[in-house]
Formats: structure tokens, C-alpha cells, sequence
């Protein structure tokens, strides 16, 4: 089994607007720390963009209905596990946008991003992310959809981080990522 995990945020502007140039800047930046880091297994492209293959058409939860936006940040991956996910998103570079996302991205009513586990050899597809953000919403952390607070193994218990296995892999990513995290903090917010 790996870990899939989809994300969706708004903007507080358009996307090239100044108000989201940090946000921009650090974009591929992010998308390459995540390349890096270990336990990462790929990510879904976006329709017409160049970069990895789309996995399957691009959708958005209904939270985006009356933001004036027809798209938001958003994105799909797949990891080898929690810990792998956690200690990426949560230090270097990754960690870096998260701190000046405030500054990006309106106050969200909806959980941020959800987890869910999928078996070896397939891709989740953005429907499959979007319904499973919206039922996390909807019903609270389950095996189908969950988040790093409460989260669950593959065989659906209730799961236990193991945060010396975070750190652990934050200092081996650490050095993979000390060229990206160098170029982002001259970037401006």
C-alpha cells in the first residue's frame, strides 16, 4: 500500500497576481523538495501544464463554489508512508511555504489536506482526492479518509506516528534539500 494525500487551498488573489508571487516563486521549487525527499513515490501533473501526467481530469471540491475562482492550489501524490509524508511537510523547504501560507491563501473552512491509503500499482485520480476531502469534512477522520492527527494504517487501526522516524528522515532529507531551501529564503513572501 502507499500513501496518497490531495490538498486544496484559495488563493487571495489571482494566480499571477503580486499577492500570490511567494506562492508562485516556491511552486516548482516545492515540487522538486518533494522529488528529493525519501519515501516520495510521484505526483499527478496538471492538465496542459508541461511536468508529470495528469491523474485523470482535474477537479475541485465544492468548497471553491463562490470564491470567484474556477481553480485553486491544489495537489495529488503518492508516498511510501506517514512518516515519509510527514517529514517532508513539515520541514525544509515545504515547511517554509507552509509558514507564509497565510499570506497566500484566504482562512479555510475545510480541512486542509486528506490521506488515504491505495494499493501498489494504482494512481489515485483527483475525483477520488476531492470526494475523500469532502467526506473528511463532512464526517471526521476515518481508514478512508484521514489526516496526520488521527490517522490509521493500511489495514484500517488507528496509527500511531512514529516521530523518531520523522526526524530521522528529516535529517536525511535535509541534505538532499539544502541547495532548495537556501534559494527559497532569499525568495520574497
Amino acid at each position: 500500500m502507499r500513501l496518497a494525500i490531495y490538498n486544496f487551498g484559495l488563493h487571495v488573489g489571482p494566480y499571477d497576481s503580486a499577492e500570490v508571487e511567494g506562492f508562485r516563486l516556491r511552486e516548482a521549487v516545492n515540487f522538486t523538495a518533494a522529488e528529493r525527499a525519501d519515501g516520495f513515490f510521484g505526483r499527478s501533473g496538471y492538465d496542459g501544464e508541461p511536468g508529470p501526467s495528469s491523474w485523470g481530469s482535474q477537479v475541485f471540491p465544492r468548497f471553491i463554489k463562490g470564491s470567484s475562482f474556477e481553480t485553486g492550489p491544489s495537489s495529488l501524490s503518492l508516498w511510501r508512508d506517514i512518516e515519509s509524508l510527514m517529514a517532508f511537510s513539515y520541514s525544509g523547504v515545504h515547511a517554509d511555504a507552509l509558514k507564509h501560507a497565510r499570506h497566500w491563501n484566504v482562512k479555510q473552512q475545510w480541512p486542509p489536506l486528506v490521506l488515504w491509503w491505495v494499493e501498489n500499482g494504482r494512481l489515485p485520480d483527483w475525483e477520488d482526492g476531492v470526494a475523500r476531502l469532502e467526506r473528511l469534512h463532512d464526517h471526521g477522520p476515518s481508514p478512508a479518509a484521514f489526516h496526520f492527527k488521527q490517522a490509521y494504517d493500511p489495514a484500517g487501526a488507528a496509527y500511531v506516528i512514529d516521530r523518531a522516524v520523522v526526524r530521522a528522515l528529516v535529517d536525511k532529507n535535509s541534505a538532499g534539500q539544502a541547495d532548495l531551501l537556501a534559494r527559497v529564503k532569499t525568495m520574497p513572501v
